[in-house]
């Protein structure tokens, strides 16, 4: 508590304020302390989870149990997904893409580019640490649709790249191409990575071609996997037990990060210590589980079934489009672990400040109250920007000479807030004191950790997306 403000705040400084969940017409403590037989059944099967990697009635696609091991993935350690030997390799493999290789192409769709692309988005800003001048390769990212234009944009860029390095250099371009795929069959990361491969070697502008495989050597009859035992390519395992919407900490994500020179243990760091300060079924002391329980009774009692994710920054769009698959894949389900029907979930949507605010904030305001708004801030920018009017003789320009950006970024979030709760509608705020390795990290793991524990309390499983196999089948027969 922080005066008449509801805020759980951390050593790390990350903050989330909860203040406009609570009130009369909204969610009231009581209404908490009553669901607390409920909250100590989901932190007690979230520990399940930590400490043995097991998350009850949990099973594959091919009906087999399955463990659940995204909670490890913080802790560098043997016989984890991140165990020293994996993370030496991705650190090597960053060292190489940097010093050698003119652009990383990453073919992958889904959990398999949106963790990297916000990674890619964030460390791109220019509020973003710089920590040393090494030579970063021209990033692309493919194979997330189905989209030949796209394609054909990407393949163009590269080959304006490939001719600069023949006329200025004299020298072949250095490509290297990363798909990213479990089964090594995924449609959309697949066809992109083919296509470039013959493409890049076809080329009439020289272009050297590297491959570097992320899949799962386990499964015999996995066609990358085939490829690069054929071809001597190096490759990374998809570590087992974690779903792509929660692999950004794990190698999907962690090949990105390398090759931009990202700190890998700060990321890691800062999960850690949000892993550490999200223990226990206090729920009033436990972030992610009282995120997770607020939004469980705003859907319960209020039919918030919608949940708009609105970060007040425009490299964190990325973000928002992560944290979309992450809430619909892992919450939407038609079941529950008892095989009832229950159509649980909440419909994401993404929305940015201050662009959105003149477009859905109207809705928000004023429509169906079935809406919950998740405030994203970024409280520390370096670099502050302040506007000077040039135009003295119009006297209606005068009130923006001197005007912080920064500053009026901030009162117009907080506008949106008090806006909004003046007629009862639930929003709450994260906030990040800077946006580096470490805060990122902390965000990251903060929500997949929320979702985890709403998952135990709607009794859904958070970890399985049966609807999304049923389309996959019937567009294999179509093609």
């Amino acid at each position: 508590m922080n005066g008449s403000r509801h805020r759980l705040e951390l050593a790390s400084g990350f903050s989330f304020d909860y203040t406009n969940m609570m009130g009369a017409e909204m969610i009231r403590e009581e209404d908490v302390e009553a669901f607390s037989p409920h909250i100590q059944a989901a932190a007690d099967a979230v520990e399940k989870i930590r400490t043995e990697g097991i998350a009850r009635n949990h099973m594959s696609k091919d009906g087999t149990p399955e463990a659940v091991y995204f909670p490890r993935l913080p802790y560098i350690k043997e016989g984890n997904p991140n165990s020293p030997d994996v993370i030496a390799a991705l650190k090597a493999f960053g060292e190489d893409v940097r010093a050698h290789w003119d652009a990383v192409v990453y073919c992958g769709i889904g959990g398999s580019f949106l963790g990297g692309k916000v990674l890619f988005d964030c460390s791109e800003s220019l509020y973003w640490p710089q920590k040393g001048s090494g030579k970063t390769p021209r990033i692309f990212f493919t194979g997330n649709n189905l989209d030949p234009e796209a394609i054909s944009e990407t393949e163009a860029a590269i080959l304006r790249m490939a001719e600069a390095a023949r006329t200025e250099k004299k020298r072949s371009l250095k490509v290297m191409l990363v798909p990213i795929s479990k089964s090594g069959t995924t449609l959309e990361a697949m066809s992109s990575f083919l296509y470039f491969y013959k493409a890049l070697h076809g080329s009439s502008v020289p272009v050297e071609v590297g491959v570097t495989v992320v899949s799962d050597r386990t499964l015999k009859e996995c066609p990358l996997i085939k490829l690069a035992a054929q071809y001597d390519w190096p490759v990374f395992q998809v570590p087992h037990g974690v779903g792509g919407r929660f692999s950004v900490l794990s190698t999907p994500g962690l090949i990105v990060a390398a090759a931009l020179g990202m700190d890998l243990d700060l990321l890691l760091k800062g999960a850690r210590e949000m892993d550490e300060a999200c223990r226990g079924s206090d729920v009033w002391n436990n972030p992610a589980l009282l995120n997770a329980t607020l939004k469980f009774l705003a859907r319960r009692d209020h039919g918030c079934t919608i949940e708009v994710f609105m970060p007040y920054a425009m490299r964190l769009k990325a973000l928002g489009e992560w944290y979309v698959q992450l809430l619909a894949e892992s919450l939407g389900k038609r079941k529950d672990r008892e095989g009832n029907t229950v159509f649980y979930g909440r419909t994401p949507v993404l929305a940015i400040g201050t662009t959105d605010m003149h477009s859905q904030t109207q809705l928000h305001q004023d429509g169906i109250r079935d809406k919950v708004v998740q405030f994203l801030f970024v409280e520390n920018r370096i670099g502050k920007l302040s506007v000077h009017n040039p135009f003295p003789q119009l006297p209606a320009l005068d009130g923006y000479e001197g005007l912080d950006i920064g500053s009026a970024l901030r009162a117009a979030m907080e506008a949106n807030e008090e806006a909004l709760v003046s007629d009862h509608r639930m929003n709450a705020l994260y906030v990040l004191p800077a946006m580096d390795e470490y805060y990122l990290g902390q965000l990251f793991y903060f929500l997949m950790l929320s979702i985890a524990y709403e998952g135990e309390l709607a009794d859904v499983d958070a970890f399985d997306q049966p609807g999304v196999e049923i389309y996959k089948r019937l567009m294999r027969k179509k093609l």
